[in-house]
């Protein structure tokens, strides 16, 4: 367990993720929480983090800081998002180690496992196959990271875990129109056809994919749930163990949003992968399950969206 007054480094504080811990923790009791904007600590620097580190000597990490976008900015920009992304967990996950963090908790993503993985996906199909092609600088990338956290564990002892999440949304997400994920570039698009009062929406792909949805301050409880009941080689997924369809969550995007228009498809541009639905049956087995449905999380999302329009990045 977490002690109260241990000093926590969350990396990212400032993102979706990070932002969501902090809140986690805070509601916690835990209030002696680092934190370095991007100006202050470039974590793709390897000579600052060492520095921070032997400086800060935290107690816990969480590593929620990472290059992240939607198909087309992984797809765009395939070395920035593996370089970046190998780059800092290294320097962040190794520091932590050359500095003895007593646990480390590093986040990766669903799109680590096979294109073609079995449904539910469970943590020991990890590279098992080859992965989806137009996220596959990324995964490899957290693939990376979540390796290095289990060979420091063999080699040298460590507690450090790893965490999967599925999709995920909430406070503080981009919704950027082209390099944002599928749920918040749906939440913008509405948002601005409605009030543009356009007769029609046109999304991406046919619509068959089906995904999962968490909200993102589920996510960050279950990880400070992990980081105080788990230790283990192997990573945890986080998720609902529910899925929909991309063409009904737009349904219900546009539903909450306001949007009455017509939804067309444009059947050119990629699906992406099939199905990545997450098996959270390790997770529950621990004590651990969601408590925000869809439907509620879209509401609170969209509340985000319209009070924070310097999220809204044109």
């Amino acid at each position: 367990m977490m002690e109260k007054e241990a000093k926590i480094y969350v990396a990212g504080h400032r993102g979706m993720v990070g932002s969501a811990i902090v809140r986690a923790l805070n509601r916690e009791g835990y209030h002696n929480l680092l934190t370095k904007t991007h100006s202050e600590l470039n974590l793709c620097r390897q000579e600052e983090v060492e520095q921070f580190f032997a400086e800060e000597k935290p107690d816990y990490v969480f590593l929620a800081a990472a290059k992240v976008g939607g198909i087309v900015a992984n797809s765009q920009a395939l070395a920035d998002f593996m370089y970046e992304n190998m780059i800092l967990e290294m320097n962040v996950i190794h520091a932590a180690w050359q500095n003895q963090c007593k646990k480390l908790l590093f986040l990766g993503s669903s799109c680590i496992y096979p294109r073609m993985a079995p449904q539910p996906m469970p943590e020991s199909c990890l590279l098992t196959s080859e992965l989806e092609k137009t996220n596959e600088a990324y995964a490899l990338a957290k693939i990376s990271g979540l390796k290095y956290c289990e060979f420091l564990n063999r080699q040298y002892g460590t507690d450090y875990i790893s965490a999967m999440p599925t999709n995920l949304y909430g406070p503080n997400d981009n919704y950027h129109p082209t390099h944002s994920h599928v749920l918040p570039a749906l939440i913008r698009r509405f948002h601005e056809a409605k009030e543009a009062g356009l007769p029609e929406v046109v999304c991406w792909g046919t619509g068959s994919p089906l995904r999962e949805f968490l909200y993102v301050d589920d996510l960050a409880e279950a990880c400070v749930f992990l980081m105080n009941h788990y230790s283990g080689n192997e990573t945890v997924n986080v998720g609902t163990g529910k899925e929909l369809t991309i063409k009904e969550l737009t349904g219900l995007v546009a539903k909450v949003v306001g949007f009455t228009g017509e939804i067309k498809w444009d059947t050119t541009k990629p699906d992406g992968t099939p199905r990545k639905l997450l098996d959270v049956s390790k997770l529950e087995k621990l004590g651990w399950r969601y408590k925000v449905e869809l439907e509620d999380g879209i509401r609170l999302a969209y509340e985000d969206f319209l009070n924070n329009p310097i999220r809204v990045e044109r």
